[in-house]
């Protein structure tokens, strides 16, 4: 019992972890734009690569957790949540753009592998009838993870950056520019290097930690899983929910900063204070909303909510000054249970069939790469935020669409996935 209770507790701070790398990442567009002189475009790079990585590592980190153990997993993917960490070091002496994207690839890899280990490690980690508890007493400490990251680079990232704009560093001489930037990028590495030597830490923890051997031993049969899981109309719908659902969230939360700064006219640590706003926004709204679907059907709440969001960032494009960034802040409000609201729907009535079509709802997490690069590209032809925020309001339409539909989508009966 003694060891369940110490796993717990370790494993448990994995998910204050990732939720801090998360939202550090976020507020990285908004410093590479000024840093390198970027485009939106470009700087959505940074998503791209850290929500790709999510895309391509779910279904193998899967298959690496079915062949070892749930601690091998997490092992592995803290490794790499390590390395990729410890590789901004060298990226800020190159200063190469391209270097932070492959460090940040690397990273998210690593997060995915512990993401798709965890959370049903957990759930193992004691007896059946209070496994969801134990799950949602560990994913409280990710949204305060999430706000962590965001503090840490207000104060530490954010706050070190030159205030020179664009012009300006154009007409630096390249001495100049480059000692501006290797300031800036120095900072932009400490919190990711310091990060890295906290997880070290926790990874020889584990390593000596005499934790449950637990291995998944369920047969997964891909082929037999997918023809169902295809052929599931409720599921293939959730999946594509999910992807514009995450593109949206990502959307709205990698350029708030940008919004912040444009509407109010404030530089980027300042314009982080209302980003950290959000984040809190969301936390608190996780607790009501969880709190009203003992009354509301999630499927109802879920188009609600998609609708109210839609309604707010159409008020972010159209408005101004204050009142326009109040009603971004609220957005996160209604998008503080769409993933997991999905996620549930999703997998309602799959059967064994769980293990691939929760694979794919996290391979639907891309959407969080290919939409915030559509956002910054329509940033950059229209010369707005405002506009490319257009990207999120038809995303919410669509999520509006499958929470109205999910009801009434008749789910396929699945027998076992062991055929």
């Amino acid at each position: 019992m003694r060891k369940s209770h110490l796993a717990f507790v370790l494993i448990t701070s994995l998910f204050f972890m990732w939720g801090l790398a998360n939202n550090m990442t976020d507020t990285l567009l908004a410093a590479f734009k000024r840093i390198l002189s970027l485009t939106d475009f470009q700087t959505s790079f940074v998503q791209s690569a850290f929500y790709g990585a999510y895309f391509c590592l779910a279904i193998p980190a899967a298959l690496l957790i079915k062949k070892y153990s749930y601690k091998t997993g997490i092992l592995i993917g803290l490794g790499l949540f390590i390395l990729g960490s410890l590789l901004f070091y060298p990226a800020s002496i190159t200063i190469e753009y391209s270097h932070f994207l492959i460090a940040l690839f690397i990273l998210a890899g690593g997060l995915s592998i512990l993401e798709t280990a965890a959370n049903p490690y957990i759930l193992e980690l004691g007896p059946p009838e209070t496994a969801t508890r134990r799950l949602n007493l560990a994913q409280a400490f990710n949204p305060i993870g999430s706000i962590s990251g965001a503090l840490l680079s207000k104060y530490f990232i954010l706050s070190n950056l030159n205030l020179a704009t664009g012009e300006e560093r154009s007409g630096m001489t390249a001495v100049q520019l480059k000692e501006i930037q290797s300031t800036e990028l120095t900072a932009v590495m400490g919190p990711y290097v310091g990060v890295a030597l906290v997880l070290l830490f926790l990874w020889l923890l584990i390593v000596f930690t005499k934790m449950p051997k637990i291995k998944d031993t369920n047969e997964l049969h891909m082929a037999a899983s997918a023809g169902r899981l295809l052929s599931n109309r409720n599921y293939v719908g959730s999946v594509i929910a999910q992807f514009f659902y995450v593109g949206a969230q990502i959307g709205i939360w990698s350029f708030t900063i940008r919004y912040v700064m444009v509407e109010l006219q404030v530089n980027e640590e300042s314009a982080a204070t209302y980003y950290i706003i959000a984040l809190v926004i969301f936390l608190v709204c996780r607790f009501i909303f969880t709190y009203i679907m003992k009354w509301v059907a999630p499927a109802k709440l879920l188009c609600i909510l998609s609708i109210i969001a839609g309604f707010l960032t159409l008020f972010a494009i159209i408005g101004s000054g204050m009142s326009g960034v109040i009603a971004l802040l609220l957005v996160s409000g209604c998008m503080s249970l769409m993933f997991p609201t999905i996620f549930g729907l999703g997998l309602q009535h799959v059967g064994d069939d769980s293990k691939l079509g929760g694979a794919g709802l996290i391979m639907a997490i891309v959407g969080g790469a290919v939409l915030t690069s559509v956002q910054g590209q329509i940033s950059d032809l229209t010369g707005s935020i405002n506009m490319a925020f257009l990207v999120p309001f038809c995303c919410f339409i669509i999520v509006a669409i499958y929470g109205f539909l999910a009801g009434r989508l008749t789910p396929v009966s699945v027998k076992s996935g062991s055929q």
